[in-house]
């Protein structure tokens, strides 16, 4: 961590991460990232490398990454707060159990909810 990046620091680290995952990085097909002035070409290009496709964010969405954070936040205090993750493969379950739960079976969210009288 760096309390001042720059964009020759963040080429640095996507380098870093891109060696970390090895060939992990097979699975993943894209890098959402925000429109910053430190990420550039050269940024980009070792993600492409890997073949991810680069999605950078709408500009001028200032709460696109508020709803990210709420739902990463959801998952910390619900999930992971009470569950010891013990690998790729039981945060995959852990999560897919969540997914469901979240779309399918919270009260606010049902299908009858939409319908009901006022």
């Amino acid at each position: 961590m760096t309390t001042h990046p720059t964009r020759d620091w963040t080429v640095q680290q996507a380098r870093n991460l891109a060696a970390d995952l090895g060939t992990r990085t097979e699975s993943l097909r894209f890098l959402l990232r925000d429109r910053d002035s430190k990420y550039g070409e050269a940024f980009d290009a070792v993600f492409e490398a890997e073949e991810l496709h680069v999605l950078k964010s709408a500009p001028q969405v200032p709460r696109m990454n508020a709803h990210c954070e709420r739902i990463i936040g959801s998952i910390r205090r619900e999930v992971l707060d009470h569950i010891l993750i013990m690998g790729e493969a039981h945060a995959r379950q852990v999560l897919a159990a969540y997914q469901m739960h979240y779309n399918e079976h919270r009260p606010h969210h049902s299908a009858t909810s939409y319908h009901r009288m006022p």
